[in-house]
């Protein structure tokens, strides 16, 4: 694992060079998205008989993209993040014209989200249709196309269980109620975690797939400003973060489209790296450094930090307690019949 010593001379350079500009325009997947009706229980041979070749068909989407769109490989694990808790692609539906509720994917925290995420689930699920029409859901092939970029990022390969159904409920007020946030405490953290039913044990093992991706400069600016209303800089920051980090930052009049690593020493593979960085203050939002300065947390961030193995064991158990998660609202909302936005 890549470390950077307090002296090197080309941390700076290191940093610029992987904060850069990017653009974000909309995808929509609500046209292509099955209706497929909801399973008893997902399973890893789900379409063992139905479309056996599905993981073959995604694959040839997600090699493709990893080859020549790298980025896809961050966008499209943070997108099934951002998906969860329940993992049932409301994220891919967008706003119907008109309408006065807003969908997942336009939700403020939603917002930034690469559209190689999007762009990589449209091109399966098309490739998908044209060989098992109407069988697979969208919510399957995120998870599909996850972990095999997961897997290319040098994170380890695991079978998905499929079978999940595709939601048919997408509404932006959800949201924030589901997602972790930049700023969120530990407290709140666990407090979430623990309202799906997990424990302190998966939330700082599922914080590791920040060892691979970016953020915008608005998710930790007050990180480098104005920590907790101080007017002052957070002090659990690494000092050479901070100064690159403010320099490509700066705390008014920066453009909107600059991000930085999660990961600043290996931003672009999936390891373990993340754990040691919390430990060097190198963490950039302050959630993910908040997981060291927990006594809750700490630990559990130490020892993964000293074995990649492990983490890679834990994030797969950890995975599919995720994948298992079903939204309440969602039912709820069913049985009422209130459906907002139909597939």
């Amino acid at each position: 694992m890549p470390v950077l010593s307090p002296s090197s001379s080309s941390f700076f350079v290191f940093i610029c060079f992987i904060i850069f500009f990017v653009t974000l325009y909309s995808s929509n997947c609500l046209a292509i998205t099955t209706n497929a009706k909801r399973p008893r229980q997902i399973s890893v041979n789900y379409y063992a008989k139905s479309c056996p070749q599905v993981e073959q068909l995604v694959g040839a989407i997600t090699s493709q993209q990893f080859k020549e769109a790298p980025v896809s490989s961050p966008a499209t694990i943070r997108l099934l993040f951002h998906d969860c808790f329940g993992c049932d692609a409301s994220i891919l539906i967008a706003t119907q014209p008109g309408s006065k509720v807003l969908a997942e994917k336009d939700a403020e925290d939603n917002k930034d989200l690469r559209t190689e995420g999007f762009d990589t689930i449209t091109r399966a699920k098309t490739l998908v249709e044209s060989k098992c029409p109407g069988i697979v859901s969208c919510a399957d092939i995120l998870a599909i196309a996850a972990r095999d970029f997961i897997h290319f990022a040098g994170g380890p390969y695991y079978p998905v269980k499929t079978g999940r159904w595709d939601g048919k409920i997408s509404m932006a007020s959800r949201v924030p109620y589901n997602l972790l946030h930049a700023n969120s405490s530990v407290d709140q953290l666990i407090t979430l975690f623990s309202s799906k039913g997990l424990t302190i044990q998966n939330l700082v093992v599922l914080s590791g797939a920040h060892t691979i991706g970016f953020a915008h400069c608005n998710n930790f600016l007050d990180r480098l400003y104005n920590y907790k209303g101080t007017k002052q800089a957070d002090p659990s920051i690494d000092p050479r973060l901070l100064k690159a980090l403010k320099m490509s930052c700066p705390q008014v009049g920066g453009n909107t489209d600059i991000v930085a690593p999660f990961d600043v020493t290996t931003p672009f593979v999936f390891d373990h790296a993340y754990y040691a960085n919390l430990q060097s203050k190198m963490g950039l939002l302050a959630s993910d450094q908040g997981l060291f300065l927990d006594p809750r947390t700490k630990p559990i961030v130490q020892s993964l930090g000293q074995d990649k193995a492990k983490f890679f064991q834990a994030f797969l158990s950890a995975m599919d307690k995720l994948a298992q998660l079903v939204p309440k609202e969602e039912e709820d909302m069913e049985r009422n019949g209130k459906l907002p936005f139909e597939l």
